[in-house]
């Protein structure tokens, strides 16, 4: 198939993940040439299976929403935080007020990034798997393309723009050593399917992802297909070296009792696997010639399920800065700095909410009564379900006047929400900010 590439492109994007293809789609709906390169054949496994309100919100403005609700995914309408005591809260997404999606999805990664990756192709991206790109290529400190391998074959090909979609990999933050890990929010998650699902046991509400905290870690319970769950349970290293990755899974899992109910009937359906090198960050995620996207440049705990839709919305925003300087060379810089200044934004809010989640003993409820008054439970439910940018949200403003939960070096916020821009603009507004 590479001999059927062009020579050169406008863009090539490293990784088919929901960052890499959304970025993908959006240069090449513009009628703008775009390369996609991905290492693993599709559909392939990922965790992360449920999705925040603000991703039907996005799927929404990429006119995708009704394919994607097609699909057959569970519904999402909220979420529950419960302890080992079987005492819980919920959070519903109707709190958010009018003019926002209240239901988004609980999907089989597979399938759902793999409906994303053949939207970018329709869109006219070609795409190439399995393809591993071994290094991206620099001139005079520019990035001019990347050198990869295809059925055991080096190939070298240009580009005017290089988008690092790569996730964890990270080619361009390891090239250049941009990466750093957030020590206080280090993590490992342990996690397995189980089938034989019966929702009628759940004494939860239908469809919602359950967040368990107890002493030394959190767990989710994620239902990704009428019978079929997804359980993790996310410890500090230390715990997890403690024992068998089996034993430990199972021991977290069962200290929350409205999780061990919603599991009755059910069987393993795979071994426990093991995620780590949780919570990262670039100081720097663009530069000549290129953009990161998603975990390349940030990774986040994935407690309030938001990776998909960081990694789509800087997609989307990389996309379209790269078309804006592939418009105007001119403008490169400027493209380059507000898109910086949007991924660390919307990346730092996030981060502070999971600081905070940590500091008050993975427990999201203690955390949230010891809040002013002020901040009512419709911010909680805007900040759970992806809004990020806002200003008028005063939880969001909350937030940002802690300067212990500082992670990227000083830079200029850039706010307005990418979703729902004139709902955030009235709200500002309301707030006076």
């Amino acid at each position: 198939m590479s001999e059927k590439l062009r020579a050169s492109y406008d863009a090539i994007v490293i990784g088919g993940g929901p960052g890499g293809s959304t970025a993908a789609a959006t240069i090449a709906s513009q009628g703008r040439s775009v390369l996609l390169l991905e290492k693993t054949a599709f559909p392939r496994f990922h965790i992360g299976e449920s999705l925040l309100p603000y991703v039907a919100g996005l799927l929404d403005r990429m006119g995708l929403l009704e394919k994607f609700s097609e699909n057959g995914y569970v519904p999402k309408r909220g979420a529950e935080f419960t302890d080992t005591a079987g005492d819980f809260w919920q959070v519903d997404f109707t709190t958010q007020g009018p003019g926002r999606h209240h239901q988004t999805f609980q999907v089989e990664r597979a399938h759902f990034d793999n409906a994303l990756l053949e939207h970018a192709r329709e869109a006219g991206a070609d795409v190439l798997i399995p393809a591993t790109v071994d290094e991206v290529v620099f001139e005079d400190g520019r990035a001019v393309g990347v050198r990869y391998r295809y059925k055991g074959k080096p190939y070298e090909i240009r580009s005017t723009y290089v988008v690092d979609a790569s996730g964890r990999s990270g080619k361009i933050s390891h090239a250049f050593g941009l990466r750093r890990s957030v020590d206080q929010l280090r993590m490992v998650a342990a996690y397995r399917h189980y089938t034989g699902l019966d929702e009628d046991v759940n004494p939860g509400r239908l469809g919602d992802i359950q967040i368990g905290n107890h002493s030394e870690g959190w767990v989710w319970a994620i239902p990704i297909r009428d019978d079929t769950i997804s359980i993790g349970t996310v410890m500090r290293k230390e715990t997890f070296r403690q024992g068998d990755r089996e034993e430990i899974f199972e021991d977290h899992r069962n200290r929350i009792p409205r999780i061990v109910e919603r599991l009755k009937g059910t069987e393993a359906l795979t071994e426990v696997s093991v995620e780590t090198d949780y919570c990262y960050l670039s100081n720097q995620v663009t530069g000549p010639g290129w953009f990161m996207v998603g975990d390349a440049g940030c990774f986040v705990d994935p407690i309030f399920s938001s990776g998909v839709f960081l990694a789509m919305v800087t997609g989307r925003t990389a996309g379209r800065k790269v078309l804006e300087a592939i418009e105007n060379p001119s403008l490169e810089d400027a493209a380059r700095d507000a898109y910086e200044s949007f991924y660390k934004t919307g990346y730092d809010t996030y981060f502070r909410l999971i600081h905070a989640f940590y500091e008050f003993d993975f427990d999201l409820g203690k955390y949230h009564d010891q809040l002013p008054e002020t901040i009512e439970r419709r911010d909680m439910a805007l900040m759970l379900s992806g809004d990020f940018w806002s200003r008028g949200n005063a939880l969001a403003e909350h937030l940002r006047k802690e300067s212990r939960w500082e992670v990227f070096e000083p830079f200029e916020p850039s706010y307005g929400c990418p979703v729902y821009p004139e709902l955030e603009a009235a709200s500002r507004a309301e707030a006076g900010s």
